[in-house]
């Protein structure tokens, strides 16, 4: 899973580095019956929901073209958490 998770990192870093947003970290974990791919942006000054929205709508297709991952799975793009600034 390490070289699939590091593959999806390679292929959506550049589109994401256009819109200033950095990887923070990528994950898949299974919750209960779920699993989830877990990708955490940071951007300078930190992510608003259309940033979120904004990176998801990027992500998406490349995942759908690379097909890397055969299990079902759920895509969470969160923000990193920057604690109480």
């Amino acid at each position: 899973m390490e070289k699939i998770l590091e593959n999806i990192r390679k292929n959506i870093a550049l589109p994401l580095e256009k819109e200033n947003i950095v990887i923070d970290s990528i994950t898949f974990e299974k919750e209960g019956k779920y699993n989830f791919l877990r990708i955490v942006l940071d951007k300078a000054n930190g992510l608003d929901l259309d940033t979120i929205v904004n990176a998801t709508n990027i992500i998406n297709p490349i995942l759908d073209q690379l097909d890397l991952i055969e299990e079902e799975y759920i895509l969470d793009v969160l923000s990193k958490e920057r604690g109480n600034e």
